[in-house]
């Protein structure tokens, strides 16, 4: 008996965008090594990073300004996959990095070390809600850290439930945090 060959089609890929951030340590070394570790992986293709900003703490809990950035990636995970991704690079660089990181306490009242934080902004057009995983972000739509960012790589790019563009979010924004190109903020500047 002839075996039959079976045809499969290429796995869906879509483009998602993860913003990074870090306000302890070495802030830009953290989002540049979270950022290799992503290009590290097999099923995800980052096809472009934004610069670095430095943005004012949006919870006055943080003392410290953070760096972000938004990397637009390729991939033919699920949006849960890359999640669990996601939280393993944090966890690896938390563990590279244990004496400089500091804790913090998850919503679930969870103590957890953190220096760097990844987040799926948008996972293209899907629009995603469990326990675990809230895309598009669930605060997209007033954070300037994360739409300055997008701004630079995806201005275009439609929220799939406000069907507005990026641009358009950005510019609706009633109070947007301090967000500088990373480098220019001055030093006489203060969260006062």
């Amino acid at each position: 008996m002839a075996q039959q060959r079976q045809l499969r089609g290429n796995p869906r890929q879509t483009r998602a965008f993860i913003g990074l951030g870090s306000n302890v340590g070495d802030r830009v070394g953290y989002v540049q090594q979270a950022m290799q570790l992503l290009k590290d992986i097999p099923r995800i293709k980052v096809i472009e990073c934004s610069s670095l900003y430095e943005t004012e703490p949006v919870n006055r809990e943080y003392k410290e300004w953070f760096v972000n950035a938004v990397a637009a990636v390729d991939t033919t995970l699920s949006a849960e996959e890359l999640l669990d991704i996601c939280k393993d690079i944090e966890k690896r660089l938390a563990e590279m990095h244990s004496k400089e990181s500091i804790s913090s306490r998850r919503h679930d009242g969870e103590l957890r070390i953190r220096i760097i934080d990844l987040d799926i902004l948008f996972f293209g057009d899907e629009v995603l809600e469990t326990p675990y995983l809230h895309v598009p972000h669930l605060n997209i739509a007033e954070r300037a850290y994360a739409l300055v960012p997008l701004l630079e790589i995806a201005p275009n790019f439609v929220h799939p439930s406000l069907n507005k563009t990026v641009t358009q979010i950005h510019e609706a924004l009633p109070a947007p945090e301090l967000v500088f190109l990373y480098g220019t903020r001055g030093v006489d500047q203060s969260l006062g």
